[in-house]
């Protein structure tokens, strides 16, 4: 019974791990909640009034949500110097509440300046939310000169609160949040191992849900990797073990989603298209058979099975002898000889096992430490040796800093302008709907500046703020008849809307703002404000301030949604090129270089593209041709990512790798590649520049080697193979961008 307790206890803590990464968002939500909680608790024995409950309430979840630093020394000082911002906020609004002009002349400038400081960095950004968001909370509870002293007291209780909860009762150190997102990551690698495993066995009515699947677990393990990505400089205690951790969760993303394809390539008739792995709704290659047949595709089973328990036991702490039995026949497969008899694509999906086995078990040695090796075979022995020989040769380096840009052409100053424009507008409006009310349009257009940089991005925010507003009063009307006069019952309800609105918020900003809303409700019912004209108005002023939002980002200096793409597009492309011509050239017997980490700022390059193309591919875009090209463009672009990022990893391997040797003609052959790129971005760049992508024979044949015939197994034929790739790839942008194609030479 204790056994199958600890299994079941097990695999509950693998999903919450895999569906929330690293527990941010259930951390969020029940500090927030706490510091709440503690909260009403000492101002109810205090016998406070309900509106200093309220802008108790409101004070700690702001004080606890806007701290974003993750070094625990950087939040106690953002927190102590955040609280006199707040008694300066809230004192300046019982000041000014009752002066128009001037108080709006006020709000405007805070709302430039709390835009402006997040040029300086976290703290800048959670002093400028503090500001603002607690000199709303004084119009929204009517703030006068006469309360300030008690609402000042419960400002400093908020504080207090939040501190209590954040340092003490759900602390949240950078080591500790690292530990949970490798977890979460192991998590997601099994899951996508699972996935893999029904790919394997899906029937052909069933291959498009079960690619799908597949699909969505590779882009899952590829979101968790570049959180831990993230958090590696504050949660190791050197650079070199964050490389090390660093250069592992790559092997295994690498494996893992090679693997996907080996199994895609093993059950349809043709080598499967690495594009297939990245483009949403791209349909399942043409099935050779049901499953892979005969006595192989039941071993294939057995061990993908084994690979999946592999990687949920892997950093368990076991490591008993079945463990062992399995790791060594994985590994085992890295050699020819210990092949299973099959087709040659089979036999690839059993390699990419082994390589796969071996990653998890870099992993393991990584986080974990030297592990048992009384057990090893002569081909375990070998990977580790292979592994050992890799950590050594793991060094630090230095990153270059980026351009700064000045002036109006720096994002923060820029939103600074157009947000108080915006505001402006929204004040004016918001005062002609309702002398009372008129801040939620104000803090609607505030919000929908947050974390956007084009005007498509407003346009989407704002209408997904509205959208979730208006189903948000529907809820709040039927919440706030069912409570009616109960305080408790409406403030625990507060509560939970609250968790569910942290634990939501990086899902949907819909669902988010759906729990902001009702949340509202009920604060209004304990306010004695409410009314059905209430939350209607609500509704308004929200449309009236995205609507603001969305006219100052456009008529004020405007960022274009598609000048914003073409400039983040352009930056994938220059770091596509600095990846593929270092690994190349290190493949070639060049110096080493830095190329985990010019493989992570491609892949981030490409989260800011694939987020700036939201505007264009949403449903309610109305050009659906445009919404397809985007779409195809950044699934090939994943696709280029894939193949430059495996470059980079085997490149790594050179020195100590028995398998790899350099190739001086890889450079020449893979020039190509590299100009094509750099055309693709000149291009995007000027739409009249004149160059065109050239085509040619493959790069195999460049190198005089036989492509039909491949030497399986062999790195230096997979490095042939994923240079093809990404060749055909490359090629393969220039028709959506408009870039024009040169016909073969001879």
């Amino acid at each position: 019974m204790r056994a199958a307790g600890r299994a079941v206890r097990a695999r509950l803590r693998d999903r919450i791990a895999a569906s929330d990464p690293g527990l941010l968002r259930l951390t969020a939500g029940l500090r927030t909640v706490g510091a709440i909680a503690l909260t009403l608790a000492v101002l109810s024995l205090l016998r406070a009034d309900v509106h200093l409950l309220v802008a108790g309430a409101m004070a700690a979840m702001v004080a606890t949500f806007a701290i974003r630093e993750k070094q625990l020394g950087a939040q106690a000082v953002t927190l102590a110097l955040g609280l006199p911002v707040a008694l300066a906020s809230v004192s300046l609004g019982a000041v000014l509440n009752t002066r128009l002009v001037v108080g709006d002349a006020f709000f405007v400038v805070l709302i430039f300046c709390a835009v402006y400081g997040r040029r300086f960095g976290d703290r800048g950004t959670a002093l400028g939310l503090i500001g603002f968001q607690v000199y709303f909370l004084s119009l929204f509870v009517g703030a006068t000169v006469g309360t300030l002293p008690e609402l000042c007291g419960a400002m400093a209780l908020a504080f207090c609160s939040s501190a209590l909860m954040r340092f003490a009762v759900v602390p949240a150190t950078p080591a500790g949040v690292l530990l949970r997102l490798r977890l979460a990551f192991r998590a997601r690698l099994a899951q996508l191992v699972s996935a893999q495993l029904e790919l394997l066995d899906a029937p052909a009515d069933e291959m498009d849900k079960a690619l799908e699947a597949v699909r969505e677990g590779t882009a899952r393990l590829h979101e968790t990797a570049m959180m831990i990505q993230d958090r590696l400089e504050e949660g190791t205690p050197d650079e070199s073990a964050a490389r090390l951790v660093q250069r592992r969760i790559a092997d295994a993303e690498i494996a893992a989603e090679r693997l996907g394809l080996l199994l895609l390539t093993a059950r349809s008739a043709e080598r499967a298209d690495t594009l297939t792995l990245h483009l949403p709704g791209a349909p399942a290659p043409s099935l050779s058979g049901p499953a892979v047949p005969d006595e192989a595709g039941a071993t294939l089973r057995r061990d993908l099975q084994a690979l999946h328990a592999l990687v949920l036991r892997a950093g368990s702490g076991d490591t008993g002898t079945g463990l062992a039995h399995v790791r060594n026949r994985l590994l085992g497969y890295r050699d020819e000889e210990n092949l299973p008899p099959a087709s040659a694509a089979v036999q690839d999906v059993f390699r990419g096992i082994g390589e796969s086995a071996r990653a998890v078990l870099g992993l393991r040695i990584a986080l974990d430490g030297p592990q048992d090796e009384s057990d090893d075979t002569p081909a375990t022995a070998r990977s580790r040796e292979e592994l050992d020989a890799e950590d050594a040769a793991i060094d630090g380096g230095e990153e270059a800093e980026p351009e700064e840009q000045t002036g109006l052409r720096r994002p923060t100053t820029r939103a600074a302008v157009q947000v108080a424009v915006g505001s402006s507008l929204a004040i004016v409006g918001g005062e002609l709907l309702s002398t009372q009310r008129w801040y939620w349009a104000v803090l609607t257009c505030w919000i929908v500046f947050l974390n956007t940089a084009s005007t498509g991005e407003i346009l989407v925010k704002g209408y997904r703020r509205l959208l979730g507003t208006v189903f948000g009063v529907v809820a709040g009307i039927l919440l706030a008849g069912l409570v009616g006069k109960h305080t408790w019952t409406a403030f625990a309800l507060v509560l939970v809307l609250i968790f569910a609105m942290f634990y939501s918020a990086p899902l949907s900003y819909t669902l988010m703002s759906f729990f902001v809303t009702a949340m509202l409700g009920l604060l209004y019912t304990l306010l004695h404000t409410y009314s059905l004209d209430v939350l209607v108005l609500r509704i308004e002023e929200t449309a009236l301030g995205a609507a603001c939002g969305v006219v100052a980002a456009a008529l004020v200096l405007p960022v274009r949604t598609d000048r914003r793409t073409n400039e983040l597009l352009g930056t994938v492309l220059e770091r596509l090129a600095e990846v593929t011509e270092a690994a190349v050239g290190q493949l070639s017997g060049g110096p080493a270089d830095e190329l985990l980490d010019k493989a992570r700022d491609l892949d981030q390059a490409l989260a800011d593209l694939r987020a700036a193309t939201q505007p264009l591919i949403h449903p309610i875009t109305p050009l659906r041709t445009r919404r397809h090209t985007a779409r195809y463009v950044v699934a090939l672009l994943e696709t280029c990512a894939y193949h430059a990022r495996t470059l980079a990893a085997t490149a790594e391997l050179l020195p100590t790798h028995p398998s790899i040797a350099a190739d001086p003609r890889l450079r020449g052959a893979a020039g190509r590649t590299v100009r094509n790129i750099e055309t693709i971005a000149v291009r995007v760049a000027d739409e009249h520049a004149g160059a065109q992508v050239e085509t040619g024979p493959s790069i195999a044949s460049l190198l005089g080697s036989d492509a039909g015939t491949p030497r399986y197994g062999r790195i230096t034929d997979r490095v042939l193979r994923h240079l093809e790739r990404l060749d055909e790839a490359v090629v393969g942008l220039a028709r959506p961008l408009g870039v024009p194609v040169a016909a073969p030479k001879g």
